[in-house]
């Protein structure tokens, strides 16, 4: 017998609980671990010609006896850059997006019994809410900026919401 769809959304609703913030942040850890592993892929032997390219372009300057700018972007150490940026972004959606759309988990909280729940059906996100999300808590952490929006969850009541839960309608609940 299969279960009433409006039995089964409150049955989800009242057992849902907020993670705990330690199974959270090792979850986040994993996850950045996974994603910043495969973007050295691309950014350390990048990152290398871009150095070597700068140091090139030093040398170059010391040797013309003039007093020369010399700019660490131009358009090769953009184009790296910006594979680098590439990189990091198709694997954030195919390791976090792609996972948390589909089952509401990413690798590190599938690895440590979490889900990541739509705020208000407890369902997984929508692909575009999941994209959300990962926007949000992501892009802003690269600028450092984004650690508060992390550290929010520590204060928020009752579903200890980060603001990248906040902008997708989302909580991350423990099993």
């Amino acid at each position: 017998m299969t279960e009433d769809p409006f039995t089964a959304a409150a049955r989800r609703q009242a057992s849902a609980r907020p993670a705990a913030l330690g199974r959270r942040i090792a979850a986040r850890l994993i996850d950045a671990l996974l994603v910043g592993a495969v973007t050295s892929v691309a950014a350390v032997p990048l990152g290398m010609r871009a150095w070597e390219h700068v140091e090139e372009k030093m040398e170059a300057a010391r040797l013309s006896g003039e007093k020369v700018t010399v700019w660490l972007v131009d358009g090769t150490t953009g184009v790296h850059l910006a594979v680098v940026l590439g990189v990091l972004l198709i694997a954030g959606v195919l390791l976090e997006v792609l996972p948390t759309s589909r089952t509401g988990r990413t690798p590190g909280k599938k690895a440590l019994g979490l889900q990541v729940r739509d705020i208000e059906g407890h369902e997984p996100p929508s692909f575009g809410g999941s994209l959300l999300r990962w926007a949000v808590g992501t892009l802003p952490t690269l600028l450092v900026i984004g650690v508060i929006g992390h550290l929010w969850a520590l204060v928020d009541r009752p579903w200890r919401q980060a603001w990248h839960d906040k902008a997708a309608h989302t909580f991350v609940a423990g099993d």
